[in-house]
C-alpha cells in the first residue's frame, strides 16, 4: 500500500489513537513535570542528550573520555578532539531527534521492539563506561524496567511496550525544548551548550542559538507526528 503523504481522509482509528496517545503523554508529562515520578524519565533524557554529544564526538574522530548524569538532572560529557561546533549542538538537537525516532518507532510493534533493543544495548554499553553512580544506577534501573515491560508484552495480555517507547519519545521532545528555555531564557546559564556555541559562532548570542535550536526541536516533534500519521495511513 502506498503511503498517503497528503493524509487524505485522515484520520482513521489507528491515527486517532496515535494522536490521542501523544496528547495524553504530553499532558501527563506536563502535569508531573516537577514530581519524583518523572525523575527517571528525565534522567534517561539527560543520558540521551549526553550520548548525542558522545556520538557527535566519535563521528568527528574525537575521543570520549567519560559521560556523567547527575541527580539534579544535569550532565556532562568529557571529550577530546573532534569538531567542537558539531559536538556542541548535538546534545539539544540529538535529544529531540531521538524523541522523533522513538515516537515513529511506537507506531509499530516490530519497530518498538527494535527501539527498545537499541536502547537496552546503549544502556548496557554506557553502564561500563559511566563515570558516576547516578548514571550506573539509571542504566541498571531502565534495563530492568524495559526488560520487565518487554517480558509482559511477550508473555501476557499487557501490551505496554509501544506506549513506553512513545512516552520516552515525547519526553525527549518536550525536555529538549524545556531545557533550552530553562538554560537560556528563564535562568540564562552561561555554561550552557548554546552559550559555548555562541563563542565559536558569534553571529548569534546564546539565546539566539537557543531559539534556533528550539525551533528545530519543535520541527522534529511536528515531523514525528506527521510521519507517524503517514505510516499509519
Amino acid at each position: 500500500m502506498r503511503p498517503n503523504w497528503e493524509l487524505k481522509n485522515c484520520c482513521h482509528h489507528e491515527q486517532v489513537v496515535f494522536l490521542i496517545t501523544i496528547s495524553v503523554c504530553t499532558v501527563v508529562i506536563l502535569a508531573l513535570w516537577r514530581t519524583v515520578l518523572l525523575k527517571p524519565f528525565k534522567l534517561v533524557t539527560v543520558f540521551l542528550h549526553e550520548a548525542s554529544h558522545a556520538i557527535a564526538c566519535k563521528l568527528t574522530c574525537g575521543h570520549v573520555e567519560g559521560i556523567q548524569v547527575h541527580v539534579d538532572e544535569g550532565g556532562s560529557t568529557q571529550t577530546r578532539g573532534g569538531i567542537y561546533w558539531f559536538i556542541l549542538p548535538a546534545g539539544y538537537l540529538g535529544s529531540s531527534f531521538w524523541g522523533m525516532l522513538f515516537i515513529l518507532a511506537s507506531t509499530n510493534l516490530l519497530t518498538a521492539r527494535i527501539a527498545a533493543g537499541c536502547l537496552l544495548v546503549a544502556l548496557v554499553i554506557v553502564l561500563f563506561v559511566a563515570k558516576n553512580w547516578t548514571l550506573r544506577g539509571l542504566c541498571i534501573g531502565f534495563i530492568v524496567f524495559l526488560g520487565v515491560v518487554w517480558l509482559l508484552q511477550e508473555t501476557t495480555k499487557v501490551r505496554g511496550l509501544r506506549y513506553v517507547i512513545m512516552f520516552i519519545g515525547v519526553m525527549n521532545s518536550l525536555f529538549s525544548v524545556y531545557d533550552i528555555y530553562d538554560d537560556l531564557i528563564s535562568r540564562r546559564v552561561h555554561t550552557s551548550d548554546a552559550e559555548k556555541f555562541a563563542e565559536v559562532c558569534p553571529c548569534c548570542n546564546g539565546a539566539g542559538w537557543g531559539v534556533i535550536w528550539g525551533l528545530i526541536s519543535l520541527l522534529f516533534l511536528s515531523a514525528a507526528m506527521y510521519l507517524g500519521l503517514v505510516i499509519l495511513s
